[in-house]
């Protein structure tokens, strides 16, 4: 074995560890040493979300010393931060095995630093903890998570005062912190106990309060009450929420898939806990068809991403991508409010640069601004943030699965998504409609948008360098033509910079460094490509658009976009 990972090794066999830990230690000395030194070979990063990695003992791994270690440093960052002040956090985990362990640990180590801890009483949904932490008037907050991880994982999300997660420059200073803890020797593990506040109830109900008020028509959901939902939690947080929010909005007629209703870190009936993967939404789409029902929703372990299935125009269940949720979604809360005479001059919205076009055509037909802000809603958040007191923020989100409404929390929140949808399926039902009539309306009125995206993975050692090769050539030798069609643009968010390759012109592009390249051709194709900064795998995401004059041609439209996305992938060779 390498001589530093045998270092790290021998660090825990000898040093304040506790027994059990050494025992399964020399037990993989033993019998599975390539196991061990995956497990010792690096520190596992703290990055600028937290921490996130597989479950076990050693350096790489998510245990008690690695949460402890990285709390502490955590710790250290908001006392020099609040030097003279008292520090309050809060703390939600979810329903993974080891989670209310780790909270807990967490919760110890914050509190014998001296910080006053609001500990939640069990499990709850991530959104709640945002809400908390600008309720409570909070410097920051924790929630133990690995959100839609396969169930061997967990992790740490670190966020801010404002409820969103750690932007520049506190997540590369908390990150230093982090990094300069050397020993658990060096973390306070108890003696604060008097710090904690377990929380609960009280905040359940304010959080219900807020969301209930995000509603536009509380009369059309009193219209359509028997509304038929199917609801899964798929085993996480959302139970705890999701039921009751429902029944606030005023919803009747709820059906809880029962086989994925019990919260359970091993997600015995999924592969993989993610509302985006159609395996996962099976169970839950084999009810609402038993049950002929209006809406199907799914919401992930820590309850921030929502999937939705509703019958298409053939009477078929069909799951809705990510992009078609929040055209939905933002669509109505810019045209209810309009219609209901609530919408504000200064209203404005906020997606990613990854998402679909057809969010800002759909603001620029409203009249509303619209924001596209890097992947990820620590920016939509920090973007609220920076308008505040000038715009009005409505609704944010993101083709993955995720939305923000409203701005009393600042994370993705599919408890609330779930009641908005469902008040969504109830105004249309209300005109005898179905919300993927109206998906084909939105087609019609602000031009028919369609996304897909591929997840390539490089294998072995060489695995990252060759993504950062893939990048290099794009970038250095960006093509002239996709699919038949011209590149007239190249964004490159690394570089900050955006160039017409027609005309040689190039502008700054005022966003954070971000290592993502966006090509637009001439058709209105655009084409990003986004590595991922912890695994050797890139995304890319495809948006191709169409005009569709009625809804007898959507069928045929939608097949001319798809063979276009499949040209689009052969011209790049990605397949």
């Amino acid at each position: 074995m390498d001589a530093a990972i045998q270092a790290n090794v021998n660090t825990w066999l000898n040093g304040n560890y506790d027994q059990d830990t050494k025992n399964q230690i020399l037990a993989l000395q033993a019998s599975h040493p390539d196991e061990l030194a995956d497990a010792f070979y690096r520190n596992l990063e703290f990055g600028t979300g937290g921490l996130r990695g597989l479950m076990g003992v050693g350096t790489n791994r998510v245990n008690k010393y690695t949460i402890g270690m990285a709390t502490q440093g955590f710790s250290n960052y908001l006392k020099k931060t609040y030097p003279d002040s008292t520090i309050q956090l809060a703390i939600a985990h979810d329903s993974r095995n080891n989670s209310r362990f780790f909270a807990e640990t967490t919760a110890n180590v914050f509190a014998a630093n001296g910080i006053k801890v609001f500990l939640f009483e069990a499990l709850r949904p991530t959104p709640e903890l945002s809400f908390a932490i600008r309720k409570l008037g909070c410097q920051a907050g924790v929630v133990c998570t690995a959100s839609h991880n396969p169930k061997e994982y967990n992790g740490y999300k670190a966020y801010w005062n404002d409820g969103g997660q750690l932007v520049p420059p506190h997540d590369k200073n908390v990150i230093t912190e982090v990094e300069a803890i050397k020993s658990v020797d060096e973390v306070k593990w108890n003696g604060g106990e008097a710090n904690i506040t377990i929380i609960g109830a009280e905040l359940d109900a304010q959080y219900i309060e807020m969301v209930k008020g995000l509603s536009v028509y509380p009369d059309v959901v009193t219209a359509q009450k028997d509304l038929k939902i199917v609801y899964t939690p798929i085993h996480g947080t959302g139970i705890t929420l999701v039921p009751k929010v429902l029944q606030a909005f005023g919803f009747e007629n709820v059906h809880v898939v029962e086989e994925q209703s019990t919260p359970d870190g091993n997600f015995p009936t999924v592969k993989y806990p993610n509302p985006e993967e159609s395996e996962t939404m099976s169970i839950g789409l084999a009810k609402a068809r038993e049950l002929n029902a209006d809406i199907l929703l799914g919401t992930d372990p820590d309850a921030d991403r929502v999937g939705i299935g509703v019958k298409n125009h053939k009477g078929e269940w069909v799951l809705m991508n990510g992009n078609q949720t929040a055209v939905l979604a933002f669509a109505y809360m810019m045209e209810a409010r309009k219609a209901k005479g609530i919408a504000q001059s200064n209203d404005m919205v906020i997606s990613t640069i990854v998402t679909t076009e057809m969010i800002n055509e759909v603001a620029r037909q409203n009249e509303v601004a619209c924001y596209n802000v890097l992947t990820g809603f620590k920016w939509i958040a920090e973007k609220i943030k920076e308008l505040e007191g000038k715009e009005n923020y409505v609704i944010g989100g993101e083709e993955s699965f995720g939305l923000m409404i409203g701005d009393q929390i600042r994370d993705k929140d599919a408890v609330s998504a779930v009641a908005l949808m469902c008040e969504m399926a109830a105004y249309e039902k209300n005109k005898g409609r179905s919300l993927f009539d109206k998906m084909i309306d939105l087609y019609i009125q602000y031009g028919f948008y369609y996304e897909n995206l591929i997840s390539i993975t490089k294998k072995g050692m060489n695995g990252q360098k060759e993504i950062a090769d893939m990048m290099e050539g794009y970038r250095s030798n960006p093509p002239s033509a996709i699919n038949g069609s011209a590149v007239t643009t190249l964004l490159d968010y690394q570089l900050q910079v955006g160039k017409n390759l027609q005309t040689g012109e190039s502008w700054p592009i005022q966003l954070p460094k971000s290592n993502v390249l966006q090509f637009i051709t001439a058709d209105g194709s655009k084409i990003s490509a986004r590595p991922s900064g912890t695994e050797p795998k890139i995304k890319f995401y495809f948006s191709v658009n169409t005009q569709l004059t009625s809804r007898d041609e959507f069928d045929a439209k939608q097949k001319e976009l798809e063979n276009r996305i499949d040209g689009i992938i052969h011209s790049m060779n990605l397949k």
